[in-house]
Formats: structure tokens, sequence, C-alpha cells
């Protein structure tokens, strides 16, 4: 068999479990939006499984381009994807349709217009230069917000998800800025191509193995409770009873830096045990989300306290824990669906 033919059979099969993934994700997370967003990223990706090619000199087809185009902006997507997976609260804004918009039109210019137009090189590798910038975001995305993720099953899983596709696309931007020729091309293609086709299916069997209510909470759903067996009811329970000490007593939540290790170490229990309680127990799934929900009690309280009235909101925001206003009014909304200012005054109007 040839290269061609073997280049052919894995560019269809990636496209087909490419395709199903996407349709499976429609149909079970569509009320999610990461979900959403894993569905449109599997699309972008059929785009790049069928255009993505190693040491291609030639000029690009009025056809060809747009779908390059839109395998370029799916790093964008990647990105955004890897937001809403490391944070149940992220929700998209107008601007990233934009630079998705933006990021996909450099991209169809460039393969138009400016590649053509002289030497392609430097513009292949602006165009991957970018590519790896949006890669590196989503990984520092998933660096810095992964301690705080308290289920277990999506803590494993989006960092094989993510991993794996950033170093994928990284290998894919530097293969590109090689500008490979000949039989090295070929074979990088193949090789590329075969990569690509054992990470989509890697990933659709991992995704087997977690529940939807794990990996993509639809918007509208309240972090749900489970049920302890009988033997560690007792035993858990203790520990719950010690942490709301920590948290009522020793307000531990004002302190700053304050992590799951960090309460952890004071229980005297391992991380992981904490972290299970703390979701399976007390139904949160992100340990910056139980921290904040202490803090903003206190916060309400507070803020409906006549004795406080001229009492500045920062001030209240500082003493409750939180480092800075805008996170606090955030948080604040988020919960009440008002300002702290908002609240105030319907405390004060209702007194």
């Amino acid at each position: 068999m040839s290269f061609a033919a073997i280049e052919l059979a894995l560019r269809a099969a990636t496209v087909a479990l490419l395709l199903v993934l996407a349709a499976s994700l429609f149909r079970d997370f569509r009320n999610s939006t990461a979900g959403r967003l894993a569905v449109a990223l599997a699309l972008g990706s059929v785009a790049h499984a069928a255009t993505a090619a190693i040491g291609v000199t030639s000029l690009i087809s009025l056809w060809h381009a747009p779908a390059i185009a839109l395998s370029t902006g799916n790093v964008v997507v990647f990105w955004l994807f890897s937001r809403a997976l490391f944070d149940d609260s992220f929700s998209l804004r107008w601007w990233h349709g934009l630079l998705w918009l933006a990021v996909a039109a450099f991209s169809f210019v460039n393969c138009m217009w400016i590649a053509p137009a002289g030497d392609p090189r430097p513009s292949i590798i602006a165009v991957n230069l970018l590519a790896l910038g949006f890669i590196g975001l989503a990984v520092g995305q998933m660096l810095s917000s992964w301690s705080t993720d308290l289920v277990e099953g999506r803590r494993r899983l989006r960092i094989f998800i993510v991993a794996a596709i950033a170093l994928y696309g990284g290998l894919n931007a530097i293969l590109q800025m090689l500008a490979l020729r000949g039989d090295a091309a070929e074979i990088a293609n193949i090789a590329n191509i075969a990569v690509l086709a054992g990470i989509v299916a890697a990933i659709c069997v991992a995704m087997m193995r977690v529940t939807a209510r794990e990996l993509f909470p639809a918007a509208s759903e309240a972090p749900a409770k489970a049920a302890a067996a009988p033997e560690s009811d007792a035993a858990d329970q203790k520990l719950i009873d010690a942490l709301m000490r920590l948290m009522a007593d020793e307000r531990i939540y004002r302190h700053e830096n304050v992590t799951i290790g960090t309460l952890a170490t004071r229980l005297g229990i391992p991380e992981y045990r904490l972290r299970r309680l703390i979701n399976q127990r007390l139904g949160y799934r992100n340990f910056n989300f139980f921290l904040n929900n202490h803090r903003i009690e206190e916060a309400k309280a507070a803020l409906a306290d006549p004795t406080q009235a001229e009492v500045p909101v920062i001030t209240i925001a500082m003493d409750a824990g939180f480092q800075s206003l805008g996170p606090f009014n955030r948080a604040f909304k988020a919960t009440t669906g008002v300002t702290p200012s908002e609240y105030r005054k319907l405390k004060a109007t209702a007194a």
C-alpha cells in the first residue's frame, strides 16, 4: 500500500471518529458550555484532519482555504474549551467569537494572498506560533486550576484530554515550521495523522469511563450530594464536622492562600480524601467555590448589619478573605443575583 493510500485511510478514520464523537457530545452535553465547546472542537478537528499537511508549499485552492482557516481557528476553541472544562462558572463572551474570527480570517488571508505573494515560510511560522500561543494558554489554565478541582474522575480525564491535544498541537506546529520535503514530508504526514487518530480514539475510550455529570455539568445543574456507604458515614461525618468548625470558628477561609492541602494538614488526612468529602458529601465541584461560599455568607451578614452601614464594600470583601473587589463582586452576584451594594440597599429597605 502506498503512502498516499495509508494517509487517506488514516484521515478518513479520524474524520469518522471525530464526527461520531461530535454527535455523541452534542446528544449528551449540549446543555453545558464545556459540552458545546467540545462539539465545536471536534468539528474543527475534522477540518484539521482533512487539511493538515506537512511540507506543502503549493498554492491553496479557494475551497481548501476555508477549511484550513477553520482548522487554525480551532486553537481558539481549544483554549476556550480548556477554560470551560476547568471552570464550571465560565461563560462565553462576545469577544471570544471575535477572537476566533480574527484568527480564522488571518489564516484565510494568509492562505490566499500572503503566502502566495512570496516565500511562504514566514507566514507558516507566524500561523503556527499563534497556534502555540493558544496551546500555551490552555496548558497554563490546566496547571493553574487543576488543584482546585474536586471531581476525581474529571481531574484525571481532563488532564489527559488537554495534555494530549496540547502535545499533538505542539508537535504539529513544530513539524509545520520545519518545512520538510520529499519522503521526510510524506512520513511526517502519515505519522502526524496517525498520532491524531490515536489521540481521538483514546479520548473516545477515556470518556466512556466517566459520567456526564462528572465531566460536563449542565449550566443549570445544582451540585448533588452523593450518599456515603454506611460503614464510612460516621467517620466522614466527624471529618465534616471538624472541617465546618475550621470554617465557622476559626474562619480559615479568611486566610491568604489557603489551599486544600492546608485544610487536609489541619485535619490530618490526605488531600484526596478531603477532596472527595467536599465533593461527595457537601456537593461542591470546585474548592474555590467552597471557600467563596463561606466568604460570601460572611459578607452577606456584614452587608445586612445596620451597624456596618458605613463600612466600605471593599473592606467587607477583604475581611471575608477576598483579595480584591472585582472577584468579590463577580462571585457575590453569581451567588445572589445582585451586586453587594444592591444587596445592602435591599436589606436596608426591608428593615
